[in-house]
């Protein structure tokens, strides 16, 4: 059986590619199960300083293969296959303390809605577009979309764009804060791989700490926010991409990051 994640490994950028063209990269149990793998290769392989995640063919992710999903067993129930799918993923991808770019190069729907949102920021052809799809199912938003949405852009857009389901091209997803760049179709590819080189060469323990504190602070008050990055702070003052730092500002040179 043919692959439906692909990983490739090239100048510490590691690139997730959701594989399943055919279908706009529409989810399945397998699919799911190996971009896991993927994520857990990312976090456990040093070498690896930033992960580009995208799709081929025309789609991000169309979200859920609603094939497969008619067609699962009766033993599993709709949430069953949300937390042991999607929100494995979407935890595994805010875990990772690495930066996560979502290069989005078409649609994004549904579950693939909420997977590019957990990335760490986005960057979108001018042809993306991106919608939540669950209403026109008959179905409540799932893989972190009412988070993610509700955190992004407010409850009050949030719940329009989940409770009408409407599809927001990609310079209405810029205004909106859904994205970071919307670029032309020709120019995706190296647009994220010279933000992506820009990561791999930065002090990736102190970036992967940044990303500790964001997804802490969410659910903290002012002085647990600041108690804890003084906490973290501690941390990341240890780190030998710290230190080469501070070396290189006493000696007026560029530092020489070496991701730990």
């Amino acid at each position: 059986m043919p692959k439906t994640i692909l990983t490739e490994i090239t100048d510490n950028i590691a690139t997730i590619t959701l594989h399943r063209p055919d279908r706009l990269n529409a989810f399945t149990v397998t699919m799911t199960r190996e971009l896991l793998a993927a994520l857990k290769q990312c976090a456990s392989d040093d070498a690896v300083r930033c992960v580009v995640l995208t799709g081929a063919g025309r789609g991000f992710s169309a979200g859920q293969d609603l094939t497969e999903f008619l067609t699962a067993e009766a033993s599993l129930t709709v949430g069953d296959h949300v937390r042991q799918g999607y929100n494995r993923v979407i935890l595994a991808l805010r875990a990772l303390e690495k930066p996560v770019i979502g290069k989005i190069n078409g649609v994004a729907a549904g579950a693939g809605l909420g997977i590019a949102l957990a990335t760490d920021l986005r960057v979108a052809s001018e042809r993306a577009s991106l919608t939540t799809a669950f209403i026109g199912i008959g179905l409540a938003p799932d893989s972190g979309v009412s988070w993610f949405l509700q955190q992004l852009v407010g409850p009050a857009k949030a719940f329009e764009l989940m409770a009408t389901g409407q599809k927001v091209g990609a310079e209405e997803a810029l205004r909106l804060g859904l994205v970071n760049q919307v670029v032309p179709a020709a120019d995706l590819n190296p647009t994220v791989h010279a933000l992506a080189r820009q990561f791999a060469l930065g002090p990736t323990k102190g970036i992967g700490l940044t990303k500790r504190v964001l997804n802490k602070a969410a659910s903290l008050s002012l002085a647990d926010a600041l108690e804890y990055e003084a906490q973290v702070q501690d941390i990341a003052a240890q780190t030998a991409d710290h230190k080469e730092s501070v070396a290189a500002f006493l000696q007026k040179r560029k530092p020489a990051f070496q991701g730990k």
